[in-house]
């Protein structure tokens, strides 16, 4: 099995810990990730607030050079996923469209989009394509204890979480019970907690994300995995912030959903005894 890889900017940047992990995951699990140098930031849902055309044309330069290999496109980021997934939508469905971008494809680097590929997540890869129950039979350390998943706002909002449910999804839930965790359920799973707005409006990004960490914490989570990094931005770099902008408890140990399979398929064991320490000293 094999996929076009689109680490994302914050893979390859500030969270590098995303990029070793997905390495783990996919040794374990199957699945060979292709590079594609050269792949430009998707908008992050900033770009295509000042020019969209431009963001449509970058992300089919992206597309582009996924069609070459013959493969749809994995990422392990919500933002880019939802972001990505829209434009691919809209460039399918809209035809003028989508002969202008090719045009402006052709003329600055020769390549054309011809829309034979499709977006992939790697919650829904994981889920979809290698199943639950060949994950489960893998599972070397179980993740033992109350995890909240997040899922990241972008991904649901573009309904491009492969087949499951965007307003009541269940695949993280799924996955977390198959690594051998409790599932915990809080509404705050599928809210989003302010990124980009981070950067214009951060008191009202502090209130999005200290609700989500502080309702997971009272519903019994010990440890918080995200589907988007840019969203473990805020909940990690900027939750002590968050708490004492809302007066709420957002203690809570976040990491990101790629590293959450990794320990539990026996990656990164000393990273892993690392956390439980977490979960007893944040947490508590």
């Amino acid at each position: 099995m094999k996929f076009a890889y689109f680490p994302g900017c914050v893979a390859k940047g500030s969270s590098r810990e995303v990029e070793d992990a997905m390495r783990c995951v996919v040794k374990a699990v199957g699945i060979d990730l292709i590079d594609m140098p050269g792949a430009a930031c998707c908008g992050a849902g900033v770009m295509k607030q000042g020019n969209h055309r431009l963001q449509l044309a970058i992300n089919a330069r992206t597309f582009a050079m996924a069609e070459e290999q013959g493969m749809d496109v994995l990422t392990p980021c919500a933002t880019c996923q939802g972001n990505m997934y829209e434009d691919l939508t809209l460039l399918l469905e809209d035809e003028p469209l989508r002969s202008e971008i090719n045009e402006v494809l052709e003329r600055t680097c020769g390549m054309r989009f011809e829309g034979n590929l499709r977006m992939r997540h790697l919650l829904d890869v994981l889920v979809e394509d290698i199943g639950l129950d060949v994950i489960a039979s893998k599972v070397v350390n179980p993740v033992d204890f109350p995890i909240a998943g997040y899922y990241g706002s972008p991904m649901l909002r573009a309904s491009a979480n492969g087949d499951d449910d965007p307003h009541n999804p269940v695949y993280f839930e799924d996955l977390i019970r198959a690594l051998g965790g409790d599932a915990v359920d809080y509404d705050g799973r599928t809210a989003s907690v302010g990124f980009p707005g981070l950067l214009s409006q951060e008191k009202t990004a502090m209130k999005m994300t200290a609700s989500v960490l502080s309702e997971a914490k009272q519903e019994g989570a010990r440890i918080m995995a995200t589907a988007c990094p840019l969203a473990h931005f805020n909940l990690d770099v900027y939750q002590v912030k968050a708490g004492k902008t809302t007066g709420k408890d957002t203690s809570m140990p976040v990491i990101h959903l790629p590293e959450l399979v990794a320990y539990a398929l026996g990656y990164n064991v000393d990273r892993y005894a690392q956390l439980r320490t977490r979960i007893l000293v944040i947490g508590d």
